[in-house]
């Protein structure tokens, strides 16, 4: 946080600097200073650049220019407790002098007295047009309503950060700690003021399941539906956490492992029967039906799901999966061209469209998806596990080891 910027232009100083030299007693000595300071300071020689700015605020100390950018130079050596007397001084001096009470404001934060910088850091954040400050002011304004415990402003903050800057490494990094934070905070305000609620039972479960914890994660799950029979979403959690079960028993255990899948099977169908809208688990009974070889079963499943939820990339990839498989390629195509549409990365979209274009005897169109495959392929050195906190949604749609081109 403390490597924040580098603005060798923050504070305007050639029209006032000129007039304090034309009325100082000593022009020479001044000038000599003030370039050994500019040099200094466009070197990052902060340590001559100070002792430069110390020598003209003793020459000229009504000067509001040097002593703001002593302060800078104070800034730039994290020497902050030194930086603010030189600031306050400077806007003293010049209470409209461009930019020095948003640097007093973030030299201020940095020694922790948020409360008084916090009009400094918003006006920095909200009205500046310098991108580099208004950046950050912003990660100083998310520090401060942190350190005032005002998490919701933190939370506000961090996501109009996230918004301007994007792909901005710091930006995320401070932004996705302040996140993680902050729903911790609410979960465990969760627990206390109503620890017995199937809201925390729900919580404790996702918790559980997110760390493998597949035993505790569906306990947890049952207690909500003790409470709460007919909440939605509680049987497809717990069918999702008896099919990452199986997965993992599935080398060793296999008889579990098929157990478990068949109690997820029954889990996915009260889903259902609860709520037909739900596209998460026909999608996840679709895949099953369809890894069985249940193409017809599964096609319906597959249908079902892209109807409720026609963004749905992997039920588009599915549904096209069983039409090619029953020969039916032409009415498969549209599905995958709508995957590749949600998401252009996806190499099992491309080679399933490849596929396609080969049962339909169309050579051309079947190199042209080949080669995107093979392009998409390449690029993977081995295979990616999404990186994240919270379990995996649905079921992935795989390349099948037997038909994957070597």
């Amino acid at each position: 946080m403390r490597r924040l910027i580098l603005i060798l232009s923050l504070l305007c100083l050639a029209g006032p600097w000129a007039q304090a030299q034309a009325e100082a007693p000593d022009a020479a000595q001044l000038d000599r200073y003030a370039d050994e300071a500019q040099k200094a300071l466009a070197e990052q020689r902060y340590d001559a650049a100070a002792r430069a700015y110390e020598k003209l605020r003793e020459l000229s100390p009504q000067t509001a220019e040097v002593h703001a950018q002593l302060g800078l130079v104070y800034f730039q050596q994290h020497a902050f407790a030194k930086a603010v007397p030189s600031l306050r001084q400077a806007l003293k001096l010049h209470p409209g002098l461009p930019k020095a009470d948003i640097l007093l404001a973030m030299c201020l934060s940095e020694l922790g007295q948020f409360q008084e910088a916090l009009p400094g850091l918003r006006k920095g954040f909200r009205q500046s047009v310098d991108i580099p400050l208004r950046r950050s002011s912003g990660l100083q304004l998310q520090r401060a309503y942190t350190g005032l415990e005002q998490d919701g402003k933190a939370v506000e903050v961090a996501l109009e950060l996230t918004r301007v800057y994007p792909n901005d490494p710091e930006v995320l990094y401070h932004s996705g700690r302040l996140f993680s934070n902050y729903a911790y905070l609410i979960t465990m305000k969760l627990t206390r003021v109503a620890p017995a609620s199937s809201w925390t039972h729900q919580a404790a479960g996702e918790a559980n399941e997110s760390l493998g914890l597949y035993g505790p994660a569906i306990g947890e799950y049952r207690e909500v539906l003790a409470q709460d029979p007919r909440r939605p979403g509680i049987h497809f959690r717990i069918g999702r956490t008896l099919l990452a079960r199986a997965r993992a028993r599935a080398t060793d255990e296999e008889a579990l492992a098929a157990a478990s899948r068949a109690e997820g099977v029954r889990e996915f169908e009260q889903e259902l029967a609860l709520d037909p809208t739900s596209a998460t688990a026909a999608y996840e009974l679709g895949e099953i039906h369809r890894r069985a070889g249940d193409l017809e079963e599964a096609r319906k499943l597959f249908e079902a799901a892209v109807e409720h939820y026609p963004d749905f990339e992997e039920a588009q990839i599915g549904l096209a999966r069983v039409l090619i498989a029953l020969g039916k390629p032409e009415v498969a195509l549209p599905h995958l061209r709508k995957a590749i549409s949600l998401n252009p990365a996806n190499e099992v979209s491309y080679y399933q469209l490849s596929l396609g274009y080969r049962a339909l005897g169309n050579p051309a169109e079947q190199e042209k998806a080949l080669a995107e495959f093979q392009r998409l392929h390449s690029q993977r050195a081995r295979p990616e596990e999404p990186l994240t906190f919270v379990p995996q949604e649905v079921t992935k749609q795989e390349m099948d080891s037997a038909t994957e081109p070597r």
